[in-house]
């Protein structure tokens, strides 16, 4: 018997209005996510690629429900995550916690880190404080940090220790799924692999689940099972990611990998550059999202919005939004 997925997400979507006018009524609506479904089993990494402004970062806080949901069905280890109560809500972002983008500014200047870290217990009335320390010590020696680091502030620290900072207070309640945006992205190139490589380990030895926000297809083939490809507030390709990486079919994704750099002078890889800018979630084009960059778009595009449809073999799903993709 197959094991039910720990996350599911179904047609979830996320508008915030734009106000406008002597009432404050609402004129338009930012469609930041736009009907994604996507399953995360236990103990997988499921990378969600795409260029800034797509909605990746919403969709992650949205799951979590830091943003609330404008229509949609979310489950985790099969519970309706949309029908908890507040007091529920809060038991429940035990098993649900996040690593955010910037190492510095998510954590607070006016704290030690041993503070930092001891909020969740706190919060969460976990433990008593004379367990704290402890708790402080082990979580700071898991994530490659010495003891002592607990009674120095984030400013005492390079990007890469802060960014393990967070992650140790990510990891301190023994979450089962934790939304990693963008962990990397602003950390040097020499940094990003030890990162990454500690992320890997943490979810071998603790049994983690990532959602794992990136707009660099070359980290989500480090360390992804499963890649969604988002474009628009809306996913265009789903698949394993050996799939992906092997047999891109979708126009955009195809675009992506291209742009992944080649550390080989002997190598010379053709770019697909794709034209015009990302247009505005707010007033998105008709048919296909994509259409107005997409170098095979034909009239139908314009018209029909394509079904995220199953192109792969009976033992492997492969999901593609796209009229001409085989």
């Amino acid at each position: 018997m197959q094991e039910s997925p720990l996350l599911e997400v179904r047609q979830l979507k996320k508008h915030f209005p734009i106000k406008g006018g002597l009432l404050g009524r609402t004129v338009q609506r930012v469609h930041a996510v736009d009907g994604v479904s996507l399953t995360l089993r236990r103990g997988e990494t499921l990378g969600l690629v795409g260029e800034s402004g797509c909605g990746k970062s919403t969709l992650g806080r949205t799951i979590l429900r830091l943003y609330e949901p404008t229509a949609g069905q979310l489950s985790f280890a099969g519970v309706d995550l949309l029908g908890l109560n507040p007091k529920q809500l809060r038991h429940q972002r035990r098993d649900m916690q996040i690593i955010f983008q910037d190492p510095f500014s998510s954590l607070n200047p006016r704290m030690t880190v041993g503070r930092v870290l001891a909020e969740p217990f706190l919060i969460h009335r976990i433990g008593t404080r004379q367990e704290l320390d402890g708790r402080i010590r082990t979580l700071l020696e898991t994530v490659g940090l010495p003891a002592e680091a607990a009674d120095r502030y984030p400013h005492e620290f390079s990007g890469g220790q802060r960014q393990r900072i967070g992650i140790a207070r990510a990891i301190a309640l023994n979450p089962k799924l934790i939304v990693a945006d963008e962990p990397v992205s602003a950390l040097d190139v020499s940094i990003q692999s030890q990162i990454l490589n500690l992320l890997v380990d943490l979810r071998k030895n603790l049994g983690l689940s990532y959602l794992f926000v990136a707009h660099d297809l070359a980290v989500i083939e480090h360390i992804s099972d499963q890649v969604a490809v988002m474009y628009l507030g809306k996913i265009v390709e789903y698949t394993s990611g050996d799939e992906l990486y092997a047999k891109p079919s979708h126009p955009y994704t195809r675009a992506l990998i291209s742009a992944i750099p080649v550390p080989s002078l002997d190598v010379k890889k053709a770019r697909q550059v794709l034209k015009g800018d990302v247009p505005s979630p707010i007033n998105p084009p008709s048919g296909c999202h994509f259409h107005p960059r997409c170098p095979l778009a034909t009239k139908r595009c314009s018209v029909e919005a394509p079904e995220l449809r199953d192109i792969g073999t009976k033992s492997k799903q492969h999901l593609v939004s796209c009229h001409y993709a085989q």
